[in-house]
């Protein structure tokens, strides 16, 4: 509502205006009473976490947090800078240049960008059926648009896994991930996607002669029914996953964790996807997390510095905070002392 109104020549209808602007003005003050986070499934339950201790202690309301995904997020972020617009916007992958330069565009040019840790991403099944042991290749083969097959790219035949090698087993592949606004989505097709695809020959000697026709080949997900996308809510795969026994779901390792006691995660390249692993470097498909403050915002809604100052605090998220213990792998002491004094400062977002 723009607070326009058509004045008309009778009281009453001069009543009916006054009473639709101020409804309009008290719901937007109400509204800017909390702090607004959109953004990423992966960090929602970091970001709820974070959110209800923020406002347990009585000075703040509690922050409104929705699940939009890292790219819907961005773009409700970007969209302009007045209050209407989220102040926070979580994401499990770092924003681009193309959504910096349309928030600029839509008058969002201070950004600051809080690193909050690491998360793996992993393919889990359910742990009625073995666990998957698979390489970046095969998953590349399971999943492609296009795979190469003597010597040239064709559409993906491969109905089950066993097609693929005959160690896997002969099920049906059938894999529910996250959709193209997702920022799971985007680390997955980079880190796992890609790298699988460096593994066919041909699909080397594309990245040398046309790096963007090799990374359409590489990104590109099927679209035959073997690729399941199933929306922003983590919480709905793994409800699926433990309906279909042969199904295997894609999602960060913090929802592997939580619901451990009814999923397995796949091994990728002989490594187990666990804290540990994730956190040393050895298992092949991690990613960064990150939240983004729009700085012109702060101190027009309260508490967005104290919210800042709760999530980047040791009690949070240090090595034993309480966002490890819902799957955070968190930061080295050196890069959360850097995290925490760059966002306290609000310094200003910088891309390399």
């Amino acid at each position: 509502m723009n607070g326009e109104c058509i004045v008309l020549n009778k009281t009453f209808g001069l009543a009916i205006a006054a009473t639709v602007a101020t409804v309009a003005f008290s719901g937007q003050a109400l509204a800017r009473d909390q702090i607004r986070i959109v953004g990423s499934s992966t960090v929602f339950p970091f970001s709820t976490a974070v959110a209800e201790a923020f406002g347990s202690n009585g000075s703040f309301k509690t922050p409104v947090v929705e699940s939009t995904g890292s790219g819907g997020g961005l773009k409700l972020f970007c969209a302009g800078d007045d209050m209407n617009t989220p102040d926070i916007t979580n994401s499990s992958r770092r924003i681009k240049k193309s959504e910096v330069e349309t928030c600029a565009k839509n008058g969002v040019t201070e950004i600051t960008e809080v690193k909050i840790g690491y998360d793996g991403i992993v393919l889990a099944n359910s742990k009625d059926t073995k666990p998957l042991e698979l390489t970046k290749k095969q998953i590349f083969m399971a999943l492609a648009k296009q795979v190469p097959i003597d010597g040239k790219l064709v559409d993906n035949p491969y109905k089950t896994w066993s097609d693929i090698d005959p160690s896997l087993p002969n099920v049906k592949i059938e894999v529910l991930g996250p959709p193209p606004t997702s920022g799971t989505r985007d680390a997955f097709v980079e880190l796992a996607m890609e790298g699988g695809a460096k593994e066919f020959d041909l699909l080397t000697e594309l990245k040398k002669s046309d790096k963007k026709a090799f990374k359409s080949a590489a990104h590109s997900i099927r679209e035959d029914g073997a690729y399941i996308e199933a929306g922003e809510n983590d919480n709905l795969i793994v409800q699926k996953l433990e309906a279909n026994k042969d199904a295997v779901g894609i999602f960060g390792f913090s929802f592997l964790d939580q619901n451990s006691d009814k999923l397995q995660g796949s091994l990728v390249g002989g490594v187990e996807p666990t804290f540990e692993n994730i956190a040393d470097g050895q298992y092949g498909i991690s990613r960064s997390l990150f939240f983004y403050v729009k700085d012109t915002h702060v101190g027009q809604v309260p508490g967005i510095q104290e919210f800042i100052a709760e999530f980047t605090s040791e009690k949070a998220f240090g090595e034993f905070g309480y966002l490890t213990e819902k799957g955070l792998i968190p930061l080295t002491d050196a890069e959360r002392e850097k995290v925490r004094t760059d966002a306290l400062a609000l310094a200003p977002l910088k891309l390399m």
